[in-house]
């Protein structure tokens, strides 16, 4: 098909003229940016230990009250912050983890001892590409990473080139909880060193990704070099402008 320069021209600034000067994602409050959040939701939630913790996302979150949640993160929680308070709260039906004991994961171990949480354990590098996977609209992928190891049983396997695997299903979130440092109000994130850790995954793969940042910035203001995250992933930003830690 072919357009002539007067159509293209048209197509050019009504794109501009309606569309891109209409989005805005930045939300007035937390309370605001998690408002549908319902029980039962699958909530992907960043961070590394403490790095990239969204820790104010999730301390609204149990104010809102959503519960039996299925949440998704890096390990299950570090003292009595962040994810582990909303463990604590008894928010959490199951967590889906690469470490979920540590020397300051006293709430989940407790939890986990009284039967009052489920535990699905997997690698770390397999949780990433299990996102990346759910991201990238793949129906899954084979890694020889937990092969003839408890973490297989009930599993796929198959051999590759005299290598055995693992078949690996996608994960996927109907929201997604992520801390990055600074965003335009299109939703492209910039992060700030490990606190980008599994961000980028998560909002790629969730429905509804809600993220946190120190600062908002304008359109322009961000090197286009150094974003990472683009707002095609993201849904709603909120200003945190002194986020607390959570280790």
């Amino acid at each position: 098909m072919v357009f002539d320069a007067a159509t293209l021209t048209w197509c050019r600034s009504d794109f501009t003229g309606l569309n891109l000067n209409m989005i805005n994602k930045f939300s007035d409050s937390l309370d605001a940016a998690l408002a549908d959040v319902h029980d039962g939701a699958t909530v992907l939630i960043g961070g590394f230990g403490g790095a990239g913790m969204p820790t104010e996302l999730i301390h609204a979150l149990i104010d809102q009250g959503a519960r039996d949640l299925t949440v998704v993160n890096n390990n299950a929680g570090n003292f009595e912050t962040g994810l582990a308070a909303l463990i604590k709260a008894e928010r959490v039906r199951k967590i889906i983890c690469s470490f979920p004991k540590a020397s300051n994961s006293w709430v989940f171990n407790q939890m986990y001892k009284e039967g009052k949480i489920e535990l699905e354990c997997v690698p770390q590098g397999t949780i990433a590409e299990r996102l990346h996977a759910g991201g990238a609209g793949l129906g899954g992928f084979y890694t020889p990473t937990a092969y003839g190891t408890d973490l297989a049983n009930g599993k796929e396997t198959r051999e590759i080139d005299g290598k055995h695997y693992v078949f690996e299903k996608p994960i996927r979130g109907d929201f997604a909880l992520v801390m990055a440092e600074r965003a335009d109000r299109w939703g492209n994130l910039v992060y700030r060193k490990a606190q980008r850790n599994f961000g980028p995954v998560m909002c790629m793969a969730a429905k509804t990704t809600i993220v946190q940042v120190k600062e908002f910035v304008e359109l322009g203001d961000l090197d286009p070099e150094s974003i990472v995250t683009p707002g095609i992933f993201v849904q709603r930003v909120v200003r945190v402008p002194n986020p607390e830690l959570s280790s």
